[in-house]
């Protein structure tokens, strides 16, 4: 009866294997579409992709909604409190009712301050995100020192810190696509 049993159940997990390995199943367990309705709401209100915005909260919280940064950053997105009240200062919003812990409010701030990005660097995904990474005037200074924005690589942001979060962010965001894209 026991080696009947351990056949059966050898059988059963082989046929699970053969199926994860056929499917999509490791790559959703790695990067999982969470907060899909939110994060598909907020996308396409600030026309950002939504597979995007997935890439940043996974490098950023790895889907954690209570977390938090030594330098101060809260939430999903890891939206900086300064940050936030300039974006409720645009949204004509009071700061004080924002709660950067909440899924909600975190995803919908820090997704329009990408896509505020985006629009700022002529939709140049790389430098929206080292922006995203290291702000706004970083960026603009490095960029004082570039004749062209094309011939601007990953590998010419200056920081490391923001150079491996920018590749980070871009490997997470084409596996999203390979598996989400429709």
């Amino acid at each position: 009866m026991f080696f009947k049993k351990k056949k059966y159940n050898i059988f059963l997990l082989f046929i699970f294997i053969l199926i994860a390995y056929k499917s999509d199943l490791p790559g959703k367990i790695a990067y999982p579409y969470l907060y899909k309705q939110t994060v598909e709401k907020y996308s396409y209100s600030y026309g950002v992709d939504p597979l995007l915005v997935m890439a940043v909260i996974r490098e950023e919280s790895h889907f954690y909604p209570k977390s938090t940064s030594p330098k101060g950053a809260l939430g999903l997105m890891q939206v900086m409190p300064n940050t936030a009240e300039e974006i409720a200062a645009w949204l004509k919003e009071d700061y004080n009712s924002v709660n950067l812990l909440s899924v909600e409010d975190n995803i919908r701030y820090g997704t329009w301050y990408l896509a505020a990005l985006i629009k700022e660097y002529n939709g140049n995904t790389m430098l929206a995100l080292a922006a995203y990474n290291a702000g706004s005037g970083r960026v603009a200074s490095w960029l004082e020192e570039v004749l062209t924005l094309e011939s601007y690589t990953i590998e010419d942001i200056p920081f490391k810190e923001t150079r491996d979060y920018v590749k980070k962010v871009l490997k997470s965001y084409n596996a999203y696509s390979g598996l989400y894209r429709e």
